[in-house]
């Protein structure tokens, strides 16, 4: 509490600095020195007490040159090894268990015309990149007279990082959100073992929508169809055996067969002044992707005469993607457009390399690459691909060849990359013509600005299917083309709701009397209940302040929670264990606490036990046993309302599938955690640890440097503060790592964490120094006045121009 409300001092300081506060600037904080050739002025980076760099540059050019420089200084393991994931040449420095990844990823590079890829993102895109990557470069140049610094991977394996050009910070796609391929092949499965029927228990489809078996297509598919498209899109694993050993290879490939199920998606909200405490718009976001060590995001200010940005984005890329610019703040969620489809092609029996396509043999463009293999012979690649898109998978039995159409691999559709467009906007109308050619990943924007207007603005391309709705994979012979994409006026969006607030969590939020049985945007939405839930605390607050917020980010009541209790309320049972668990659930306020018993027994019944007995009692085997976890929102649907699928007798046979998985997972938490069940607790079970990928490389003093946790967690899936986890062990996969909220116009009140830190460095202390503040549902203030800076400097970084000197 004491430190809590230090930081709550430091923020209110911070927000009145130049008039109540005694301004200490950082002449006599650490400074460093460094003259780089390619600056044009002296620049200063400011670095705060948390981490947070903050560049104050004489003009743009200048600016985006010192944010590769630093991104490079701060984070150049994890921004090298992102772009060797995505160019395809990690073996090169790994060996040759990583070539199947390269040509994986090489697979998925844009390898469109570069003139026409950089016209889609306006005129500031390419000048913009190509500073950032100079910057880069410049503090690789830095490394070759200042050996020390080299950053420590690099040394543990032996290699120097590579130079970086601005192509590559646009053609690399393969590391952006994907959308609903791993959902048609899942469904493809169902319907090849039972119906198309039995999938919706799988996924609910949101608007309801009856799916529909394409003409000429066998759903039974290879099992490991999307080995290639799940290794290109994978993170990076070090080990002792890959780099040892190409075998080790299969064990890589044998993941990307069986991938973990992942949901990443995300909170936001923007609330109008009238409904805000602070009489100013509010915007709050924290974006739930994969924990991992360094963090995803990384914070940091850009600032100059003429442009002004603070927030989050991945370091790899120039701009920030979630903030605000000191005029108008923004943040995103995901929007589940459906990009992705599958097509499936007939083989010449004489010629694997030709496809059918309206009645004839067309052939596949096949480019040879060649990838370099670190101690040993370069390996030759021969890429192919169809007029829909690359080909991952040929199955020579019957004659079949499977290749991804996706929109990401069109012409301006690196992902985030686009947000160089609205870092300038000023009003909504100049930042919802700036979403104009928002292509990936696909996202709710929403939006609040000095004024007090606040707005939805959701983005991204979309695919026209007119004869078909792309939840299947389709014959790839010409009967199944898109038409082009849908006009971006054809969104929706929202500007001044008549509530006050909006807010988005990757919900269905199509608003009604849109024609989605037209336009088929997509159909795969996640679950509601975070929507729900916030939704609910922010229509019952008359005001909502800043610290509202924050509390909101960090809610771990669960809907489905409540939902399962007030099932179980009017049962009983003569069996003990069952009772026992009856009285420990009932009453319960459904908070998903680290420390609560009920939690812990509620979530192994859910993840566990629950799911099993509903899809065996409402499906055929065959259809039960073609898929993992049932979706959650239809089991809770069809146990409140069990007529519909449990046939004769429902209600008794709903009660008898609570009742017995219930006893189950009472039993199995005996056998996790011990008969006295008033010491179980959930965070015993989750837990979160943010991995470095050397981890598995090092002894066990660097292994817990490098890593992050294990750290017991509350919350689940289906809370505001979100954290999906894997059923198998119960550890975190993703979760809210960011999290902003933005008091718009008094900037320097705005607060943010970013897990577990803000620097790449393991030696750094600003490499784990979030992770207690994160746990706890803490935050620093996010300073941008330039007099808030410097009285919160920890240490300052003077860029002089020149010609660098030992």
């Amino acid at each position: 509490m004491q430190a809590r409300r230090k930081l709550l001092t430091l923020a209110a300081c911070a927000s009145f600095i130049a008039l109540t506060c005694p301004v200490a600037y950082a002449d006599d904080k650490p400074a460093q020195t460094i003259t780089l050739e390619g600056l044009s002025q002296p620049t200063d980076i400011l670095i705060d007490r948390w981490g947070v760099p903050h560049i104050f540059a004489s003009n743009e050019s200048d600016a985006f040159f010192v944010q590769g420089f630093n991104a490079a200084r701060d984070r150049l393991f994890q921004i090298d090894l992102w772009r060797r994931r995505g160019l395809g040449q990690l073996a090169e420095v790994f060996g040759p268990a990583y070539v199947e990844q390269d040509k994986a990823a090489r697979l998925f590079l844009y390898r469109g015309d570069m003139t026409a890829e950089w016209k889609r993102y306006g005129p500031d895109a390419k000048p913009v990149a190509t500073r950032f990557a100079a910057g880069v470069n410049a503090y690789i140049d830095w490394l070759a007279v200042h050996p020390e610094h080299m950053p420590y991977e690099f040394g543990k394996v032996g290699y120097w990082p590579a130079k970086w050009s601005a192509d590559d910070v646009v053609r690399i796609r393969s590391h952006g959100l994907t959308r609903n391929l791993t959902s048609e092949v899942a469904r493809a499965k169902v319907a090849c073992k039972s119906s198309l029927d039995a999938d919706s228990v799988r996924f609910g489809l949101q608007p309801a929508w009856k799916p529909h078996m394409p003409e000429g297509l066998d759903p039974c598919l290879p099992d490991d169809v999307l080995k290639v498209f799940t290794l290109a899109t994978q993170n990076v694993r070090v080990t002792h055996e890959s780099l040892k050993s190409a075998d080790a290879s299969a064990s890589m490939i044998a993941a990307a067969d069986n991938p973990e199920e992942v949901t990443e998606g995300s909170n936001n909200w923007v609330i109008a002044p009238d409904k805000s405490a602070t009489g100013r718009a509010i915007m709050a976001n924290d974006p739930h992707r994969a924990y991992a060590a360094p963090s995803l995001r990384y914070i940091q200010q850009i600032s100059t005469p003429t442009l002004d940005l603070i927030g989050g984005g991945e370091p790899s890329a120039p701009g920030v993607s979630i903030g605000h610019n000191g005029q108008i703040a923004f943040g995103l969620t995901i929007f589940n457009i459906d990009q992705e489809d599958l097509y499936v092609y007939d083989l010449n029996p004489a010629n694997p390399q030709q496809y059918r396509y309206n009645g004839r043999w067309e052939p596949m463009r096949i480019v040879r690459e060649t990838i370099a293999v670190r101690g040993g012979a370069p390996v030759i690649a021969d890429l192919a691909f169809t007029r829909h898109g690359p080909v991952i998978y040929n199955e020579d039995g019957k004659h079949r060849a499977f290749a991804v159409r996706t929109a990401w691999l069109a012409p301006g559709m690196s992902p985030y990359f686009d947000s160089v467009r609205y870092m300038r906007a000023k009003n909504f109308a100049q930042f919802k013509s700036a979403l104009s050619t928002w292509g990936a990943p696909t996202v709710n924007q929403v939006y609040a600005d000095t004024h007090g207007d606040i707005g939805w603005v959701p983005s991204g391309l979309a695919p026209r299917r007119p004869n078909w709705d792309g939840l299947l994979p389709v014959p790839g012979d010409g009967r199944y083309e898109w038409a082009g994409f849908w006009p971006r006026d054809d969104m929706p969006s929202a500007y001044d709701p008549r509530d006050g607030y909006f807010t988005t969590s990757n919900e269905m939020n199509l608003p009604p009397g849109y024609p989605y049985a037209e336009r088929k945007l997509g159909f795969e939405w996640t679950n509601g209940s975070r929507h729900q839930r916030i939704d609910e605390v922010l229509k019952a607050l008359p005001k909502v302040s800043i610290e509202d917020s924050e509390r909101l980010q960090n809610d771990i009541e669960s809907i489905p929670a409540r939902r399962l209790t007030a099932l179980l309320a009017p049962l009983a049972s003569d069996d003990p264990d069952t009772r026992a668990a009856l009285a420990m659930l009932k009453g319960w306020d459904a908070q998903m606490r680290a420390d609560s018993a009920q939690a812990a027994l509620e979530e192994v019944w859910l993840a566990r036990h629950l799911g099993r007995s509903f899809k065996d009692a409402v499906l055929p085997k065959p259809a039960a046993a073609s898929f993992g976890a049932p979706d959650t929102a239809v089991m809770l649907d069809s146990l409140e309302q069990p007529q519909e699928r449990f046939g004769d007798n429902p209600d008794a046979k709903r009660d008898a599938v609570l009742l017995a998985s219930l006893r189950d997972a009472y039993r199995e938490m005996v056998r996790l955690q011990g008969a006295d069940a008033s010491a179980w607790q959930w965070g015993k079970l989750q837990t979160n640890l943010n991995a470095h990928p050397f981890a598995d490389l090092v002894d066990a003093d660097m292994h817990a440097k490098l890593n992050v946790g294990p750290t017991g967690k509350g919350g689940s899936a289906y809370t505001p503060n979100q954290s999906t986890y894997r059923a198998s062990d119960f550890r975190q996969t993703n979760g809210p790592s960011f999290r902003v909220v933005v008091d718009v116009g008094n900037w320097d009140n705005s607060r943010a964490v970013n897990l577990p830190g803000e620097s790449g460095d393991p030696d750094s202390p600003h490499y784990r120094d979030l992770a207690s503040m994160w746990l706890k549902g803490e935050y620093f203030p996010l300073l941008y006045s330039r007099a808030a800076v410097e009285a919160a400097t920890e240490s300052r970084i003077h860029l002089v121009p020149g010609t660098q000197t030992k």
